[in-house]
């Protein structure tokens, strides 16, 4: 075990610990103050359908998880955390200022008879207006069933009232920053899958077996995520929806600069302890003047062009990770069957049950992000204190909740147990799932008791963060615990590979389900609010209780899942 005395300490903890804290609270600062951002800015600057919006949204978010598994074996083999969370640190940068060459935006142009006009907004967020714009001037315009009423039409020279089939609108996109988008999220998604797994392998490193320290600093550096998850939401959903959307990427962007620089700046902090397994090894050539080290570096270049090609084809992406998905799980199942016995045999079986269970809970949290997203910024009485608050911001709820009541749940499990009621390990997974079905349902009962087209009241909002957080904490440090107790040491990194696969394939499943909820837009907005509200009351409804009826029978085998895992 290593000694603390001979380590410098920052209050009893590894100094290290400082370093790693704030290089993932600006790394998370910058994702999530991006991904509040990016469903809004998908629909109203490129001007993309929500079904094309909520898909790509799914399909960036699986490819994050997914990467990670490549990023984090080679730092395992090659690399080490300490050069792959740099170079990691380094795309991210990269990409989230190329987040902020947006350019004009596409176009929505509508055609009348001889005549075309260009469909605008009056800014950006729910709160923005449609505008119909022409040579001699510009007016607000309204869209129901059948016509599209023009508010002043001797400005723009239009009739009052003009019928649906009697024009056309047509999109002109600037295919140029359309690229640079997509390049942009797959500098992101390869830079997120050397980053994010390696650094908490450091703050692994940084105690020593049996450091009685260790839960504590993983306690602190959770909450440098959670920190800047609510951070970001915050400042950068208010100054990309008030100011301009390269404001609140340009602000992402500053904060994972800043994180690179002080990971940068002090690593001599981190003592030796995420330094690669062979410098040799690094060194020795592969082809030419390419050594080892240089190909872990292009290989993460192939994943930021197989990335941006995926992004450009997002509908690609789950035809490629569910074949994959199938591969995993036969190869976890085989090894189970085939190397493992007894014990091991029945852990591995419950490890690979809460892998897959992990799918239902995900798929439905992770419409934050998209569906919820665009539903909060546009059918949500989001008015507090007199201040109209913008959809993104109220993506910080989860990590401000997290705040509050990770603490009490972590002291709520301690007090059962002391009393011999705290759940098992699936009767909680079981529950988790069961609270992100009841946080639709919640959802669903204010959308109905505010009528067809009024505004849902935002104290519903509130709900849904707040029960889709409880289940938060009843799956995700719940179910990691388990996966790396239950499965065999020699096979834990194949194991969580598998974990962060499957949440993957989540993220892809949520945009799908985002994708249904899709309602009619022109110029980036709703063109039918009781139509689009319908919808999201017919979709949260089915899979809030598709979600409660596979909580159901989760509860129903969890004995025997409890059975499996022998005591661990």
């Amino acid at each position: 075990m290593n000694n603390p005395a001979e380590q410098g300490t920052i209050f009893g903890h590894p100094r290290g610990l400082v370093i790693l804290f704030f290089t993932e609270m600006w790394e998370r600062f910058s994702y999530y103050g991006m991904r509040g951002l990016l469903i809004v800015y998908l629909t109203q600057h490129f001007l993309f359908s929500d079904e094309k919006s909520s898909l790509l949204y799914g399909a960036y978010t699986a490819l994050v998880y997914v990467m990670t598994i490549i990023g984090g074996s080679l730092a395992d083999r090659y690399l080490g955390a300490r050069k792959a969370v740099t170079f990691g640190a380094i795309l991210l940068t990269l990409g989230h200022f190329g987040m902020t060459f947006e350019g004009d935006g596409s176009k929505q142009l509508l055609q009348y008879g001889e005549s075309q006009y260009q469909v605008t907004l009056d800014g950006r967020g729910g709160d923005a207006r449609q505008l119909i714009v022409s040579a001699q001037g510009r007016s607000y315009i309204n869209f129901t069933e059948t016509t599209m009423e023009i508010a002043e039409p001797e400005v723009v020279g239009l009739p009052a009232n003009i019928a649906r089939d009697q024009f056309t609108i047509t999109v002109e996109t600037q295919q140029g920053y359309l690229d640079i988008l997509y390049l942009s999220l797959a500098l992101i998604i390869a830079g997120v899958g050397f980053l994010k797994a390696n650094i908490s392998t450091i703050v692994g490193s940084l105690y020593g077996f049996g450091d009685a320290r260790r839960d504590s600093g993983f306690t602190i550096f959770y909450m440098g995520i959670n920190l800047g998850a609510f951070l970001s939401s915050i400042f950068c959903g208010y100054l990309g929806i008030v100011y301009g959307w390269k404001y609140g990427f340009g602000l992402a962007g500053i904060g994972m600069l800043g994180g690179l620089l002080i990971f940068l700046s002090c690593q001599s902090w981190l003592e030796g302890k995420a330094e690669p397994p062979s410098e040799e090894k690094l060194k020795e050539k592969v082809f030419l003047f390419i050594n080892v080290e240089w190909l872990c570096y292009l290989v993460g270049a192939g994943i930021v062009a197989v990335s941006m090609l995926l992004v450009k084809n997002e509908e690609l992406v789950g035809g490629i990770l569910g074949p994959i998905g199938i591969l995993m799980l036969v190869g976890l199942v085989g090894y189970a069957l085939v190397r493992l016995h007894g014990d091991e045999r029945s852990r591995m079986f419950a490890a690979i049950y809460f892998v897959l269970a992990q799918i239902p809970f995900w798929a439905l949290f992770e419409q934050a992000g998209s569906s919820l997203n665009l539903f909060t910024a546009r059918l949500v009485d989001r008015e507090i204190l007199g201040w109209s608050v913008p959809g993104p911001v109220f993506q910080s709820l989860n990590a401000g909740f997290i705040f509050i009541f990770a603490p009490l749940m972590a002291w709520l499990w301690v007090w059962l147990a002391r009393r011999h009621l705290n759940p098992s390990t699936p009767v909680k997974f079981a529950l988790g799932v069961a609270m992100a079905g009841l946080g639709f349902l919640l959802l669903v009962s204010g959308m109905q008791s505010s009528g067809d087209i009024g505004l849902t009241p935002v104290i519903f909002i509130f709900a849904i963060y707040w029960v889709h957080t409880m289940g938060e904490l009843m799956v995700s440090p719940v179910g990691l615990s388990a996966v790396t107790k239950l499965a065999p040491a020699r096979i834990v990194g194949m194991t969580m590979g598998a974990w962060f696969l499957y949440s993957g394939l989540s993220n892809f499943l949520a945009g799908v389900i985002a994708r249904t909820t899709g309602a009619e837009t022109i110029g980036g907005q709703m063109t039918n609010v009781a139509a689009a509200k319908a919808g999201y009351i017919e979709v949260y409804s089915q899979v809030g209780y598709i979600a409660i009826g596979i909580s159901v029978l989760m509860l129903m085998i969890s004995p025997q899942i409890n059975k499996m895992m022998r005591g661990a």
